[in-house]
């Protein structure tokens, strides 16, 4: 594509012309970072949190760069560069031209929570290939475009990739898209100029105030993506969440609810029944407006889910809504939710004999309370809660995480946690700081609890099977200190009992990304 008719795409404040190179010129690629520069190529320079693309604009250059978007012209190095005020703004209108807007091509669904963004979006491509669509999927496990499947590196990939990998799904013929979109993509414009067709917001609790500053920055970054839907696109959003319910009438979008307690939600959750920690109940559906949507389908209905958790019941019906607006037969939503084995680490029973072993990310407040719910609704003699303390994330973070648990901890007859700082199973970044072992530690013995802190998650897991009986539960908890729980638990439990199957004992690890 032409240099000239790329540009034409932004606002250009101001030109700083080269002789070196005229508009004219063939661009043959963009990039962002100038290590992926190539001969031909426009190099965007984005300002990121460590680092910043202008400094890199040399280096670009010499790999051949024939222009540069800035936000601070260089008058240092001898390339066209064309000023803008937002470069990530930029980047995101720049990949939508040259890829030929690939989104408008494909019905995209796009979804954001708290939690459970991986598991809605899991679910709804279940349905949808349950359905027989061509299918693509965008998130924190992995990038599928169509045929071709690969590990995911961010959450929302940066918009020149996202953009490139629906270029991808419109060659591979993919009719139907799903994808995650996180607080920092959102934020970081990364979904600039995707054409959404339906976009989910299931759940906002207090998380990544690091990143965005303020729970009210954060619930903004979010809220984006239902804000800024466009006229004729619908929002799905659940009315249990006030900050979800709150946006109802802030979107062009054509907006559809859902909820477990609301009776004003257009499909509610009655019967329910989580004895098994599988969810078992029946939809209604309380209003048949629109009636296009609504008209082929019976007024209530029956859903079984073979995954775990009281949040699964919120991702099946925001899934359940999406696939409803694209006319699926309720029979083929059915069976892919009674067939969909979920995502890992999310509420996840990895073991299930004589005690069952369940390993859950156990992110945030909000995740807390759902998680800790459900164990309150599930049927077995003892919990004994294993708990990765977060390292990394402050001490605010993980005050509130432990409240989370000691708020529990009595519905649940639970009177001590075993907790792990993870010091050889956490990246650096991650590690645990002696404020943030101290808020946990003064949180837990305020509340009563015993409290048995290991410095490695192997010690504390084994505390915790050492403690198990027959009809108990363990709850592998915590986020990236107990990324690597599900192993190790199970190589544990394989020499405490060398009678059982090998291969039924590890099953859970065999498609896993995470902590193998």
């Amino acid at each position: 594509m032409k240099l000239e008719k790329l540009i034409k795409t932004l606002p250009i404040l101001e030109e700083r012309s080269c002789s070196r190179a005229s508009a004219a010129e063939e661009i043959r690629g963009l990039a962002y970072h100038s290590g992926q520069v190539e001969e031909g190529f426009l190099f965007v320079c984005l300002k990121g949190y460590k680092t910043d693309g202008h400094l890199y604009l040399g280096q670009a250059l010499s790999n051949g760069a024939a222009a540069a978007v800035v936000e601070e012209i260089r008058e240092e190095i001898n390339i066209p560069q064309y000023r803008v005020d937002d470069s990530r703004a930029a980047l995101a209108a720049l990949a939508n031209r040259f890829y030929d807007y690939p989104s408008s091509k494909l019905h995209v669904t796009g979804v954001t929570a708290t939690n459970g963004k991986t598991s809605t979006t899991y679910m709804l491509h279940a349905i949808y290939e349950e359905a027989g669509f061509n299918t693509g999927l965008v998130g924190t496990v992995i990038v599928k475009t169509g045929s071709e499947i690969r590990p995911a590196e961010l959450t929302t990939p940066e918009s020149l990739d996202l953009h490139r990998f629906f270029h991808q799904m419109v060659e591979q013929k993919v009719s139907h898209a799903v994808m995650e979109a996180s607080s920092s993509g959102l934020e970081l414009k990364r979904v600039g100029h995707i054409d959404f067709d339906t976009v989910v917001l299931n759940n906002i609790s207090r998380e990544h105030i690091d990143l965005h500053g303020s729970f009210e920055s954060y619930f903004k970054a979010k809220a984006g993506l239902i804000r800024r839907a466009k006229k004729g696109s619908w929002a799905v959003l659940n009315l249990d969440c006030p900050y979800s319910a709150s946006l109802k009438n802030e979107t062009a979008a054509q907006v559809l609810t859902y909820g477990l307690k609301n009776r004003e939600a257009d499909l509610l959750v009655s019967e329910l029944d989580l004895s098994t920690g599988r969810a078992r109940f029946k939809v209604e559906v309380l209003k048949k407006e629109p009636a296009a949507i609504f008209a082929d389908y019976p007024d209530s209905f029956q859903v079984e889910l073979s995954v775990l958790g009281l949040h699964s019941v919120y991702n099946a019906m925001a899934a359940i809504l999406a696939a409803l607006l694209q006319k699926i037969p309720l029979s083929v939503i059915q069976k892919a939710l009674k067939d969909f084995r979920g995502v890992e680490r999310r509420f996840e029973l990895i073991f299930e004999d004589d005690i069952k072993v369940i390993d859950d990310h156990f992110a945030n407040y909000g995740n807390i309370n759902v998680t800790l719910e459900t164990l309150q609704m599930m049927d077995y003699n003892n919990l004994h809660l294993i708990y990765a303390i977060r390292g990394g994330r402050g001490v605010t973070v993980n005050r509130e995480n432990a409240k989370g648990i000691a708020e529990w901890a009595p519905g649940l007859g639970l009177n001590k946690v075993i907790a792990t700082i993870s010091r050889s199973h956490t990246d650096e970044k991650d590690l645990v700081a002696e404020e943030e072992q101290a808020v946990f530690k003064e949180v837990m013995e305020k509340a009563g609890l015993d409290v048995e802190i290991y410095e490695e998650l192997p010690d504390a897991i084994a505390r915790g099977l050492e403690n198990a009986a027959p009809g108990d539960v363990i709850l592998l908890a915590g986020c990236q200190g107990m990324d690597y729980g599900a192993s190790v638990c199970l190589e544990q439990i394989h020499h405490l009992k060398p009678h059982l199957d090998k291969a039924k004992v590890f099953a859970a690890l065999k498609n896993r990304v995470a902590g193998v």
